[in-house]
């Protein structure tokens, strides 16, 4: 008999979700408008520590906007961290903008400081600044935004922070999303708190986001009859799923809390054995871990990457390669690219090596075991192959 699944970050719910949806049936603001959004704008900005948000239907609209919002348009340059999910860096493509991804660094797997430092500065003697830098936070874990934002705020670029995983993550004591100029949050399902699908945009600027919301609800002028001036879009998070990230918000700390332990217990179970390291968390910053996210080094476990997971599907066990690179996707063919140094390209290494591992708040103990199991088995079998091998080598030369 097949084993029950164990997905790699199902949603979870709480069940009192269900309060402000019957209140939202009862009271019938089921559409892109009502009470709900505007009080999970609010508590969202209340509990990040930033001025105003606008509910959006997902992060990648989130994310277009805020490029919306900065002008940025035909011929223009946006830079975007390589080593991400292709929502990332689609919304470049909406605006008509050309993408240069940038690599990541071993400290956090993240935008590489000093690969965007060389390729602001070639942009710079070309006498072409992009328009915007999307720095990713990946799988729940900051970039070194000191350093980033200190190269950009030099050549005066802003940085749109894609926080769509690391909510509820800080640096230095500051929430994720909400060092740069915009911040961008996901509530998809598999994300630590869901709405189902929605997004969320935040920032200091008022004046920018009531922008993005004005362009989020189709633009529309303030006349008395339907008047447009501008493209917009149909963007609006509904007031029906509003009400369910009002609830799921409450569960946040719980959630990171609950990630946070998974995390360890993998570190625990699979941390001394070589050849496997972990994401790691860089110092003054605190990880959701929203993946636990591993690299496997083939030359010391003589395992890789692909036996692992096709070793989980047997057990029923979803688990996820690393994002592949941007700057390898037949999307972006051709896109310029800079490495983290010259013949060092960290995030290829992480897309060859790495694994995101059964991660959702509510995996149970027995099953975040099965998957620990299942590593190890993979290991042994080839420990015990590789020493019976060697064992013929020897009586050979006997």
């Amino acid at each position: 008999m097949r084993k029950p699944k164990i997905h790699l970050s199902p949603p979870h719910m709480c069940g009192r979700e269900l309060h402000y949806i019957k209140e939202a049936f009862d009271t019938n603001w089921v559409a892109p408008v009502g009470p709900n959004i505007e009080s999970f704008e609010k508590e969202v900005a209340s509990h990040v520590g930033i001025s105003d948000a606008v509910a959006v239907n997902s992060g990648t609209a989130a994310l277009h906007l805020a490029l919306s919002v900065l002008n940025v348009g035909k011929g223009d340059a946006v830079f975007c961290s390589t080593l991400t999910f292709v929502a990332s860096a689609n919304p470049i493509l909406y605006q008509g903008a050309e993408p240069v991804f940038i690599d990541s660094e071993p400290e956090t797997w993240n935008m590489s400081p000093l690969a965007l430092r060389k390729a602001l500065h070639i942009a710079s003697l070309e006498g072409r600044l992009p328009k915007a830098v999307i720095v990713v936070n990946l799988y729940g874990q900051s970039a070194k935004m000191d350093e980033l934002l200190l190269i950009c705020n030099y050549y005066n670029v802003p940085i749109i922070e894609d926080a769509a995983e690391s909510l509820g993550s800080s640096y230095k004591g500051k929430a994720s999303g909400t060092l740069g100029t915009f911040g961008v949050y996901s509530f998809n399902g598999n994300k630590i708190i869901t709405t189902s699908g929605g997004g969320m945009l935040v920032s200091n600027n008022i004046a920018s986001l009531n922008t993005a919301r004005f362009l989020a609800t189709q633009a529309r002028d303030p006349e008395p009859y339907y008047q447009h001036h501008t493209i917009g879009y149909n963007y609006r998070m509904s007031n029906l799923l509003a009400g369910v990230g009002r609830i799921q918000l409450q569960q946040l700390e719980k959630r990171v809390d609950t990630k946070r332990m998974i995390f360890r217990k993998y570190y625990h179970a699979l941390g001394d054995i070589d050849g496997i390291s972990f994401m790691p968390e860089l110092d003054n910053t605190r990880s959701n871990r929203w993946l636990t996210a591993i690299a496997i080094d083939e030359e010391k476990t003589g395992v890789t990457v692909g036996q692992i997971l096709t070793a989980f599907k047997k057990e029923n066990i979803e688990a996820r390669h690393v994002w592949k690179p941007m700057h390898l996707q037949p999307l972006f063919k051709g896109a310029r690219y800079y490495s983290h140094q010259e013949n060092i390209h960290i995030a290829e290494h992480l897309f060859v090596r790495g694994i995101c591992l059964p991660s959702g708040s509510n995996l149970s103990e027995n099953d975040q075991q099965r998957v620990i199991q299942c590593i190890r088995d993979v290991l042994e079998k080839k420990r015990k192959k590789r020493f019976y091998i060697l064992g013929e080598y020897e009586v050979m030369g006997e």
